[in-house]
């Protein structure tokens, strides 16, 4: 092979990240190899021994990589051989560089779901405690980035804990999908060999083996998904951190991010930049683009193997690095924001933000809503005009827009009465918002236990295999 070839086919820079899930698996498949007395036991303890001190040197850092060799997998099996002589060159009896790659992938992207759904409940716990302690706090709510209708800062912070919930649900449900083992597919056909593909699936933690050989070394719809996933949970990132870059402002002064999570300006000495949240919002755009570099590299694949599938790696270790870390500092960034309720009720009270209840109130008073709109619009036009908000007009002038109106709207139409009064499942009310807290806790709680029993599942798998 020519020096140009072999640097233009190299993969070890990203797969040797996959360097420890290599050695498991062949653990766990020469372990299988001696069970169904495919190889000798005296081999097998010699490859063994060979692979747990080349494991031991790779969590250690003294590993050393050969780039004349193409990928991780190869610098493994020939520094075993190196160390332990021919019985070293039986490890790959059975198999194949396709399902070992296959199966090397898998195990590195299970724990990296964890990892970011681990992550993602990190964030949700304290928009949470933000939501908690501010169950009365009254806010604007948007749409168009108008002003539309009053809601607690509760409801809004809610409102992301549960979008951030479903991130952290579709890693869990792309985790279920990937954790099937493709070790024992070989390249594309099975194996003459009388293996056991059960005994290595249960050895590594996976749930069963894939059922289709073909399938096994040809699917990426695992990386796909993962891909996706990160895509989906970094979009609601970049939606939160708008909002933040937005709030921090001085037009908004919704909020002061804590000085440890924000930056001073090279030239101007006022200045307090949201850095953090512009980074995240702007890391979008690559974790984005991981999820259509592998739609594209997987478009069109004839099966089975094809060497396309090499460039699966990079795209997806980069965005579940990129969305694991905007994950962790935005924990720190919410948890240390202090939420100016004064300044959100002042501005709420503006804007007659409270038409819609106006309207509703006409409604109980028996006029169609499509006219209640259109009286309400010229109520609202008076308001902008006189500069009085509707809450403050007097009955005699309200009256004047339409004479069902009487003392008794006074109750509906203040901002905190607007708050209050919607009370429907899953509304703005504090009543509501207790249940929606109840809820995403009970979500949290229930994700929190799965995440666990599966860490504790692999971990047990990895110490059984190096006992």
């Amino acid at each position: 092979m020519d020096d140009s070839t072999l640097d233009f086919t190299s993969s070890l820079d990203v797969d040797s990240k996959m360097a420890f899930y290599d050695v498991m698996g062949s653990l766990a498949h020469v372990e299988m190899l001696k069970a169904c007395s495919i190889l000798p036991p005296e081999d097998v303890d010699r490859i063994t021994e060979g692979l747990k001190a080349i494991l031991k040197e790779i969590e250690e850092g003294k590993f050393e990589l050969d780039y004349s060799l193409e990928d991780i997998h190869t610098n493994i099996e020939f520094s075993l051989t190196e160390r332990i002589g021919p019985a070293g060159g039986k490890l790959h009896t059975g198999r194949s560089r396709n399902d070992q790659v296959a199966v090397d992938f898998r195990m590195y992207l299970r724990d990296k779901v964890l990892e970011a759904a681990t992550a993602i409940d990190g964030l949700v716990t304290s928009l949470l405690k933000i939501a908690e302690d501010n169950a009365e706090t009254v806010m604007p709510g948007f749409t168009h980035m108008q002003h539309a209708q009053p809601v607690t800062l509760a409801q809004h912070m809610l409102a992301y804990a549960f979008k951030f919930s479903r991130d952290a649900d579709r890693f869990i449900d792309a985790f279920n999908r990937m954790n099937k083992c493709p070790l024992g597919a070989a390249a594309l056909a099975g194996t003459t060999y009388p293996i056991d593909r059960f005994m290595t699936s249960e050895a590594l933690g996976f749930k069963e083996p894939t059922e289709n050989s073909m399938d096994s070394v040809s699917d990426r719809d695992f990386v796909n998904e993962v891909a996706f996933c990160a895509a989906q949970t970094q979009i609601h990132l970049s939606s939160l951190c708008e909002e933040l870059v937005y709030w921090s402002s001085q037009e908004f002064a919704f909020i002061e991010m804590d000085d440890k999570y924000t930056t001073g300006s090279s030239i101007m000495p006022q200045k307090k930049n949201p850095d953090i949240a512009e980074l995240v919002r702007g890391k979008t755009g690559g974790v984005v683009g991981s999820l259509v570099t592998m739609l594209v590299l997987t478009k069109g694949l004839p099966l089975t193997y094809n060497r396309d599938l090499q460039e699966d790696k990079k795209p997806v270790m980069e965005s579940m690095d990129t969305v694991i870390r905007c994950l962790e500092i935005m924990e720190k960034v919410m948890s240390t924001t202090t939420f100016k309720a004064d300044r959100l009720m002042e501005v709420t009270s503006r804007g007659q933000i409270n038409a819609t209840d106006l309207a509703d109130y006409l409604v109980t008073k028996g006029v169609p809503f499509r006219e209640a709109h259109g009286i309400v619009g010229a109520a609202v036009r008076e308001s902008i005009e006189s500069g009085v908000n509707l809450e403050d007009m007097p009955l005699d002038k309200l009256k004047s827009f339409c004479d069902k109106i009487e003392d008794d709207v006074y109750k509906f139409i203040p901002v905190k009465s607007c708050v209050d009064r919607r009370e429907s499942y899953g509304g703005t009310s504090p009543t509501s918002t207790d249940e929606q807290m109840s809820k995403a806790i009970e979500q949290l709680m229930l994700r929190e236990e799965t995440l666990r029993q599966e860490k504790q599942l692999i971990d047990n798998c990895w110490k059984n295999l190096l006992s």
